[in-house]
C-alpha cells in the first residue's frame, strides 16, 4: 500500500540565498506514522542538500525502515552535505537559474510546459 504525506520546509537566516549558513525550520510536519516503513522524499531541486540533509535527520529519528530521495533537477557540484539518499535523478543540470514546468522567476514562467534556462540580468 503507497500512501502520500507532505513536509513543509523553509530556511532563515542571514545567509538564505547567498550561499551563508542558514537555518532549517519544519513549518508542516508529517500526519502519517513513518516507523518502519520505506519513505521516499520527492524534491524539485537538490542543491547544497542542507534541506534534504535535515529533513533525512529528522525523519530518521522516528524509524522509517529506510529513506531515499528522488528529485528532478541535481547540482552535486554545490553539496555542502555529503551522504545524501538520493537515489533517482532526472537531470544533473549546471550551476544556472532555470523556469518552467513548475519553476518560476518572480512568480513568472512557472506555466512554461518545459524547463528554460533564465536569462542572464532577469534575476537568473
Amino acid at each position: 500500500m503507497h500512501r502520500v504525506d507532505f513536509v513543509e520546509l523553509a530556511g532563515y537566516g542571514p545567509g538564505r540565498g547567498t550561499g551563508g549558513s542558514s537555518a532549517i525550520r519544519l513549518l508542516k510536519d508529517l500526519d502519517l506514522d513513518i516507523v518502519g516503513q520505506d519513505i521516499l522524499l520527492v524534491e524539485d531541486v537538490v542543491d547544497t542538500g542542507l534541506t534534504l540533509h535535515t529533513l533525512t535527520r529528522t525523519l530518521g529519528l522516528r524509524n522509517p525502515r529506510s529513506i531515499a530521495a528522488v528529485t528532478l533537477l541535481d547540482r552535486p557540484y554545490r553539496r555542502l552535505v555529503e551522504e545524501l539518499p538520493v537515489r533517482y535523478v532526472g537531470f544533473t543540470v549546471p550551476d544556472e537559474f532555470f523556469v518552467g514546468y513548475g519553476f518560476d522567476l518572480d512568480e513568472r514562467y512557472r506555466n512554461l510546459p518545459d524547463l528554460h534556462l533564465a536569462a542572464a540580468g532577469n534575476g537568473g
